[in-house]
C-alpha cells in the first residue's frame, strides 16, 4: 500500500526570510515548503530531482562501447547528401 503523502509546510513571507535555512534543509531531505503572502500560497519550494552524481572518472555508470561498424555510412538514401558525403568520400 502507498504511504499517505505528506502535505507541505507552509510558511508565511516573515517566516521564510527568518527560517530560511531551515526552509532549504527541509527541502534538501525531499519535502516541498509552500510560501504564502497575506494568507495566499504564492510559492512553492521543490527539492531538485535527478542530481547526477559525479565521480572523480565522470558521470557514466557503465562504459561506453563502440561497434567496429560505428563509422560506416548509413544504406539509408540521403544519408550521405546530407552529411556531405558522396560514394568515394567526403566532399571537397
Amino acid at each position: 500500500m502507498e504511504a499517505a503523502r505528506q502535505s507541505p509546510r507552509q510558511y508565511n513571507v516573515h517566516e521564510a526570510k527568518t527560517h530560511f535555512s531551515k526552509i532549504l534543509e527541509a527541502v534538501a531531505t525531499g519535502q516541498e515548503v509552500i510560501i504564502s503572502k497575506s494568507g495566499e500560497p504564492v510559492a512553492k519550494v521543490i527539492p531538485l530531482r535527478g542530481k547526477v552524481r559525479r565521480t572523480a572518472r565522470g558521470s557514466l555508470t557503465a562504459p561506453v562501447v563502440l561497434h567496429d561498424d560505428f563509422d560506416d555510412l548509413s544504406d539509408d538514401p540521403g544519408f550521405a547528401e546530407a552529411f556531405g558525403l558522396d560514394a568515394e568520400g567526403p566532399a571537397e
